[in-house]
């Protein structure tokens, strides 16, 4: 009877240590501290104690996660351990503005195979050749803005 409640209550530290832990080592073996607390209860007391035992492992499990998904969120401690910042930012900024460069003419500066670089208004830009290969100096023309390059063709 002691193993059975030293495991239960082992089971429920780790299952209440999981919120503050990384990982998710401290709940799995939290959850195995109360399976094997309900196989010990089969053992010693029956199919009615283990059952009961189950279920109290049950409802265990259940009560600690409302108290870290539910309750935990809602107090001041809890709000503090949730980061709820957002970023408003893009990891790139946008190749150009369509409006700008669309029908501009581009010059290649690499030969296009079907990528390379192109020079539009002095600026140089990735670019990739919708009509195939274009040799580095041709006379190209913007046609659109794909996410990270200029699609160009030939003028």
């Amino acid at each position: 009877m002691t193993a059975i409640i030293l495991l239960f209550i082992t089971g429920s530290l780790l299952l209440a240590a999981e919120v503050f832990l990384p990982g998710a080592v401290a709940g799995v073996l939290g959850g195995l501290a109360l399976v094997a607390g309900s196989v010990m209860a089969f053992g010693e007391f029956g199919a009615v104690g283990g059952g009961l035992a189950l279920v109290a492992a049950a409802l265990l499990v259940g009560l600690m996660l409302y108290a870290e998904l539910v309750l935990l969120p809602r107090t001041a401690f809890g709000r503090k351990m949730v980061v709820n910042a957002t970023v408003d930012a893009t990891s790139q900024p946008p190749v150009a503005r369509p409006e700008d460069v669309i029908g501009q003419a581009a010059e290649a500066l690499t030969a296009l195979a079907p990528t390379g670089y192109v020079l539009v208004e002095g600026r140089r830009y990735e670019a990739a050749c919708r009509s195939g290969f274009a040799d580095k100096g041709a006379s190209l023309r913007v046609v659109g803005v794909d996410n990270f390059r200029l699609l160009v063709t030939h003028s």
